[in-house]
């Protein structure tokens, strides 16, 4: 009976490797979640981490920052010169590394801690310039943990055009593996109406939640995961129930849209958590392509769903009995999800 309470895939981290001086800069980040895995890690009552237990957890982190990476150039493996680890208010995990500046140039840089990490986790790896421009990235997985470059083409075409077909597979992943965002559109579509009704019920919440997907990617606003999570699942249960107790959905749309800005902040989790905004100049591809990704997740799902349901629709037994009973699922997954993350 055990069940994960998350409902969309955690397994997101970042690496961002630049040149300073005569040293080569590895920053990692990693959320809390991910990291408990690698080290357990005491809280207090808050639920957060204390400065006394990241003194006493210092040595076990220091060992897992040594051997995080295996970095070469032209075959040459750079000394660690030092390693610095902080922790910040979202309670996600920083490590800094550096290296004495290889020469050569082949850069390879291989992401040793995926193996060690949850089936399925990726990482999102950036090269930046002294001046802080990305030059260079891709997304590395357990399966494919190594990053090459030529550093004397690191301008050269396709690296943009790549990352952008990564970052759009990921949003499609996110949306079809993120069981709460599937349950709270299969709820709204659920419930019928016409084509001019439903285009209008996915347009409001497509437009909500890029809003606020922006909004919290580009650090302008931001809204605790510990209050999100258990609003996305409210907004579950408020929809199953709706769908069972209220006749007159015309103006659905509008309570949509409401919704959609609180899962925008659910969907802005995925690109936080692997360090996408950090960096102002590499945002933008990642940012637009996750997002197009995540429409691209929604229309297919509409595009099979909504002519099943049309169709379905056409027997008195499905509004009667197999449509309400569908709604009351929805809204027990909802509560499950509430209760789960509100005290769990």
């Amino acid at each position: 009976m055990a069940a994960l309470a998350q409902g969309h895939d955690p397994g997101l981290s970042a690496v961002e490797a630049r040149f300073e001086g005569e040293h080569l800069a590895v920053a990692l980040t990693l959320a809390r979640s991910d990291l408990e895995a690698l080290v357990p890690l005491d809280t207090d009552r808050d639920g957060k981490i204390s400065a006394e237990e990241m003194t006493r957890a210092r040595p076990a982190l220091d060992r897992l920052a040594r051997r995080a990476f295996e970095v070469q150039t032209d075959g040459a493996w750079p000394a660690l010169k030092g390693i610095k680890l902080w922790l910040d208010e979202g309670q996600s995990f920083h490590f800094s590394l550096s290296y004495s500046r290889p020469a050569g140039s082949l850069l390879r840089v291989r992401s040793i801690l995926l193996a060690d990490l949850p089936f399925g986790h990726r990482q999102y790896f950036s090269l930046l310039d002294p001046r802080k421009r990305i030059v260079a990235e891709r997304i590395l997985s357990a399966q494919d943990n190594r990053f090459d470059i030529d550093l004397t083409q690191i301008h050269g075409p396709g690296a943009e055009s790549f990352t952008a077909r990564q970052f759009i597979l990921l949003g499609i992943e996110h949306i079809l593996t993120g069981y709460d965002h599937l349950a709270f559109l299969l709820a709204l579509l659920l419930a019928g109406g016409a084509l001019v009704s439903a285009a209008k019920i996915i347009s409001s919440f497509t437009l909500a939640h890029s809003i606020t997907l922006a909004l919290a990617t580009l650090d302008v606003a931001h809204v605790p995961s510990r209050l999100v999570e258990p609003l996305i699942a409210a907004s579950i249960l408020y929809v199953g129930l709706e769908n069972i107790f209220r006749g007159d959905l015309k103006r659905r749309w509008l309570l949509t849209f409401a919704f959609g800005l609180i899962h925008g902040f659910g969907f802005a989790t995925a690109l936080r958590e692997m360090g996408i905004g950090s960096s102002g100049g590499g945002v933008v591809i990642p940012l637009l392509s996750f997002n197009l990704g995540v429409e691209l997740g929604q229309i297919a799902i509409a595009a099979t769903v909504l002519p099943l349901i049309w169709k379905l629709r056409e027997r008195p037994s499905f509004a009667a009995r197999f449509a309400p009973a569908c709604s009351v699922l929805v809204a027990l997954a909802g509560g499950y999800w509430l209760v789960t993350r509100l005290f769990f």
